[in-house]
């Protein structure tokens, strides 16, 4: 059985990047959901700091990570994503993890 992999990526834009950055996160979305190997992809907002932005991203597996990765939205975002923000990423293998029914 193949464990999910969960990214999480913390971005603070950079001043007067705020903007770009938001809409860079909101357009790669659609592209991202879209994926064959994506169980969800979202972008939260931190309601201290307007300009911190949390990725949430599910994906079945490694494989389905490294099909991302190749893909020219990720590209796009890894080309201009650190001229955008200051960013910390992780990629996490379940360790304990609720399921439907919350056990």
């Amino acid at each position: 059985m193949s464990l999910h992999v969960k990214i999480m990526a913390t971005l603070v834009a950079r001043p007067g990047k705020a903007g770009e950055l938001e809409a860079l996160l909101f357009g790669m979305a659609p592209y991202c959901r879209m994926e064959p190997g994506n169980l969800r992809w979202d972008v939260w907002r931190d309601q201290a700091k307007a300009d911190r932005y949390v990725l949430d991203e599910l994906y079945i597996d490694n494989a389905a990570v490294a099909a991302h990765r190749e893909t020219p939205h990720f590209k796009k975002y890894l080309s201009s994503i650190h001229d955008l923000a200051q960013r910390s990423a992780f990629v996490l293998e379940p360790a304990l993890v609720a399921n439907k029914n919350g056990s």
